[in-house]
């Protein structure tokens, strides 16, 4: 940004900030956090708003159209084109304008403001049967404005069409400030409103005129087929069908207008479903067999082929569902509706049957919803699965969503294979919609070298001259954006692309809207994330990351844009974002953040960037992203690399040198623990502790036990076990808050007939100076635990790890922050829940019979890394009925919840799920928590609920059975 423009923006927010209610932010944080999109494109903003209301959009219109600056209206930014990042002034919906305006049960309409997002609409929906039709793989995050922008459609378009058939009426407002509602036009509305004169009269008329001159062309270029998104929809105003000017600017990128409210028609839920899988000798016979399938009318037809499941099998991202699939190389995922289950079963067999007969298939049906949406699921993983293959090299969009008839699909997909094998991308997976013919596909093109975009656009060029030759759309779901913008006259020839650029001139004579995009587009190869001129600064790291070719800069780029950190259905990700509801809280804004860091035109002072460390203070460093995100970015491990380097000869916050060195001063309030007690929690002390401590003082501050569980166990003899031995770890919060857990730990493990030891010394896993990036403490630590465990780890003895976070550290960081270390990666592999040591090593053991019902909170860091499954296993097996809360983030998270600052959103992390689900508990549930954190947010936040170890539950039950034997052995015994 020249000098010139820096001080004509800051007259423009300046004037922005006078004007409209909304947030007004030119900082550079913001600016890079709305830098890019889900797409290989690369531009920085001007400035973005967060509109209030739609008012403030018409206001900040009017400020930039009398500084003549270009607008961008966005929606989640989940884009695969670039039409969703521009040099312009950003407007983000997505936080405040989500309100429901207006819902006709009777009708089956609903107006609402564009920023809502589609499972946030619909979720309020449910309980009256109605539903928005079409459900893209970004249900989570994608909102009703960038659906209506991008004519979005997804697997359930199949049934319900695309956004356009959804759309009723807009409310749009134009550059110059015209602002009404737009629908279906009859003659008598079209005629009284040419002749009220003005704007919008001319805006019909030339709309009238511009039809009737292509027309023709119209109907001789736009292929008859379902999944059409390429172009601007000028079919819809043609004569026969009924000049409907919302339909036609559906899809336009906001190019055209912007639109503030939408008036959409719902459709009813399906009272009951079965999802059939068909297996094939490979994806082209698959698709050969649509046209059969679709002669059985389903609700939703996707193919996958052998390579993304096989990837989807190395990541793991969807195991139990891949199970589910019938032989073959390539596979059709068949769902039929019906008014009840036998209805639907009924038509699911039938088809089945009619296939097996026109075929040569496998099958088999599903209608168990749980089975189903493990399924739906695999398929939505796709981009995951996909972006980084475990071999080979990253992979990118720019030809990933083209469509052709269904019943050439077949045929096609053979060409375009033996395409992708011409340029030596052979490796690409393709899986889609295929009941209407939409192939996607993520291909390893090379977007950093002048050969590899040279040969990037060769093959885009070829690959539209096929889809023209099948009859199919350059794109079927995600927009021409800057990907295939450029390509429009291949596919509609010049007549058409020439009535594209008149539309465009009709509502956007200046070009200030979206420019470059759809209409005049930029090369293809421009503007690009990457490119020739990528050179990221290349830092030295505390971490490895071996899984980023051990580049920060390539961990920094690994966020592909998708937005699944931008939802609230489930999950753990992205907890500060659910709670601000800000991009640079959530997981992509803050990888944006650290991506423009290395680039450092933007944020220009690297790890000393306050806009990066503002960015990564609410980062609860949950880790769910690192099982939750589709590719796995790590923002915990991110962020604690980040503070090393920020904080590097520098002073602290306070609470670094508190909770940070926690395990220090632990060992330090074992000698008098009931005097620091009272310090520490006498009125007024406290106060001051806590002042000292940087720990917000909303805060309770946990007390410390009177002896501590490696005291207690050296005046211990406990007996030998046939099993063999294993090592319980004393984590610094079950040693020095919660021993009993400890004590009843031992106790299962030895009645499991296991010989139990607790390593010698005050060790720790250095969890607590990761989280705060002190890291070379941390080495420091895990070096001196390393040596202390060696005799255990030389033997292959399991390390039993009752705190989740910790084994978290043994399991995952610690590889990463000593890579090359031999005895970290025995670590990783020897550390158990007693969950997984008990079901793996003890396997003829029978637990306690305890019966009753349990509701479960997992540790972030246990459904990150561990997962709960074998000690739901167990409570199972003692007849527990259990409920594992999808709740996400306690909202306490270690030392953040505590850290000053934090407490208000700490608690609406909470308040999101798990209180509530809490207070909805029946008396008499016993609520499980293996972490520490999430005990004491639990027991902080609410009146009179105890959670509990599973260990302790066990041990509990166990006693129980002893006494009723007549067995008088307890822990503690010796």
């Amino acid at each position: 940004m020249t000098k010139s423009s820096a001080l004509l923006f800051k007259d423009l927010a300046a004037e922005l900030i006078r004007c409209v209610d909304g947030e007004v932010r030119f900082d550079p944080g913001s600016r890079a956090a709305y830098s890019t999109d889900a797409s290989n494109y690369r531009q920085v903003p001007i400035g973005v708003v967060v509109p209030r209301t739609p008012d403030d959009v018409v206001a900040a219109i009017a400020v930039c159209r009398e500084h003549d600056v270009p607008v961008l209206s966005r929606g989640g930014g989940t884009s695969l084109a670039g039409q969703c990042c521009n040099t312009a002034v950003v407007f983000d919906w997505s936080k405040y304008c989500t309100r429901i305006d207006a819902f006709d049960a009777r009708a089956g309409s609903v107006v609402v403001e564009p920023g809502i997002k589609l499972d946030a609409l619909n979720d309020a929906l449910a309980p009256s049967g109605w539903m928005v039709g079409p459900k893209p793989s970004t249900h989570v995050s994608c909102t009703i404005g960038g659906m209506i922008g991008n004519n979005s459609c997804g697997s359930t378009a199949q049934a319900y069409g695309k956004m356009a058939d959804s759309v009723r009426a807009l409310q749009i407002v134009t550059y110059d400030g015209m602002w009404r509602w737009i629908h279906d036009t009859d003659d008598a509305e079209f005629y009284r409103t040419v002749r009220s004169g003005g704007r919008w009269a001319g805006i019909y008329r030339d709309l009238h005129t511009l039809v009737k001159e292509y027309g023709d062309d119209v109907r001789a270029r736009y292929p008859d087929i379902p999944r059409r998104v390429s172009g601007y929809n000028l079919d819809n105003l043609l004569p026969e069908n009924g000049f409907h000017l919302a339909k036609a600017l559906v899809g336009s990128e906001s190019t055209l207008v912007t639109i503030t409210r939408a008036e959409l028609s719902l459709v009813r839920r399906p009272a009951a479903s079965a999802l059939v899988l068909l297996g094939f000798d490979d994806i082209a016979a698959a698709a050969d067999a649509v046209p059969h399938v679709l002669e059985h009318e389903p609700a939703a037809l996707e193919g996958l082929d052998h390579r993304l499941v096989e990837l989807e099998h190395s990541r793991r991202l969807a195991e139990k569902a891949l199970r589910q699939l019938p032989p073959g190389r390539g596979w059709l995922m068949v769902q039929v509706d019906g008014d009840d289950q036998d209805d639907a079963d009924h038509k699911a067999k039938a088809m089945v049957h009619a296939l097996h007969r026109s075929a040569r298939c496998e099958s088999a049906m599903l209608d168990d919803p749980a089975h189903k949406r493990q399924v739906w699921a695999a398929r939505e993983a796709g981009l995951g699965a996909t972006a980084y293959p475990p071999t080979g090299p990253e992979t990118h969009e720019g030809w990933e969503d083209a469509a052709v008839p269904p019943e050439r699909l077949g045929d096609y997909l053979r060409d375009f294979r033996a395409l992708l094998d011409r340029f030596d991308y052979g490796s690409a997976s393709l899986y889609g919609h295929f009941g209407q013919g939409c192939v996607h596909t993520r291909i390893p093109f090379d977007m950093r070298t002048a050969e590899g975009i040279a040969k990037y656009r060769r093959f885009v060029v070829d690959a539209a001259h096929l889809v023209v030759d099948y009859g199919g759309s350059l794109s079927g779901e995600h927009g021409d954006g800057q990907s295939r913008g450029e390509l429009l006259p291949i596919m509609f020839g010049e007549r058409v692309v020439e009535a594209f650029e008149k539309v465009k001139a009709v509502f956007d004579p200046g070009n200030r809207m979206n420019p470059g995009k759809v209409v005049k587009p930029y090369r293809l190869d421009e503007n690009l994330r990457f490119g020739t001129g990528y050179l990221p600064i290349e830092p030295a790291t505390a971490f490895a990351y071996p899984e980023d070719a051990h580049r920060f800069s390539h961990a920094a780029a690994r966020c592909v844009g998708v937005g699944k950190c931008r939802g609230h259905e489930s999950g753990v990700m992205c907890p500060s974002y659910r709670a601000t509801g800000e991009e640079h809280h959530s997981t992509r804004g803050r990888a944006r953040l650290l991506f423009e860091m290395l680039q450092g035109d933007v944020i220009t002072d690297g790890w000393r960037s306050a806009e990066v460390r503002d960015a990564l203070d609410l980062c609860l460093a949950c880790k769910g992203c690192l099982s939750d995100c589709p590719v796995s970015v790590d923002m915990a491990t991110y962020k604690a690399e980040f503070l090393h380097h920020h904080y590097h000869g520098r002073l602290r916050p306070m609470s670094h040198y508190s909770m940070g060195w926690l395990p220090l001063w632990s060992r330090l309030a074992a000698t008098a623990p009931r005097a620091v007690n009272t310090v520490a929690h006498t009125s007024g002390l406290d106060s001051a502790v806590k002042a000292l401590g940087g720990i917000d003082p909303n805060r309770r501050l946990p007390h410390f036990a009177s002896e501590r569980f490696t005291r207690w166990w050296r005046r211990q003899r406990r007996p030998s076990g046939r099993r063999g031995t294993v090592v319980l770890w004393p984590d610094t919060f079950t040693n020095n808050f919660d021993p009993d857990i400890a004590r009843d730990a031992a106790e299962v493990l030895e009645d499991a007939e296991f010989t139990v030891t607790v390593p010698n010394g005050a060790l720790c896993c250095g969890l607590t100076w990761i989280s705060t990036g002190q890291l070379g403490v941390a080495r420091a630590v895990l070096h001196r635990t390393l040596r202390a465990l060696r005799p255990a780890l030389r033997t292959g003895t399991p390390i039993v790890v009752l705190e989740p976070s910790c084994a978290a550290v043994f399991r995952a960081d610690a590889v990463n922050l000593l890579d090359g270390d031999e005895d970290a990666h025995r670590l990783a592999g020897q550390t158990f829940t007693i969950g997984e040591v008990l079901r793996r090593n003890a396997p003829d053991w029978h637990p306690p019979h305890i019966g009753g019902r349990a509701v479960v909170q997992p540790h972030c860091h246990q459904h990150a890394v561990l997962h709960y499954t074998q000690e739901q296993q167990l409570l199972s097996d003692s007849a527990v009925s259990t409920r594992v809360l999808d709740a996400g983030c306690c909202g306490l998270a270690g030392n953040f919840g505590f850290e000053r600052g934090h407490y208000d959103v700490s608690v609406a992390c909470a308040e999101a799920k798990l209180l509530p689900a809490l207070r909805q508990t029946a008396d008499g549930t016993v609520v499980l928590a293996d972490g520490f954190s999430c005990r004491t947010q639990i027991r902080d936040l609410t009146e009179d609920c105890a959670p509990r170890h599973t260990a302790s539950l066990l041990a509990e039950a166990i006693r129980s059975r002893k006494e009723s034997s007549g067995d008088a052995t307890h822990a503690g015994g010796g």
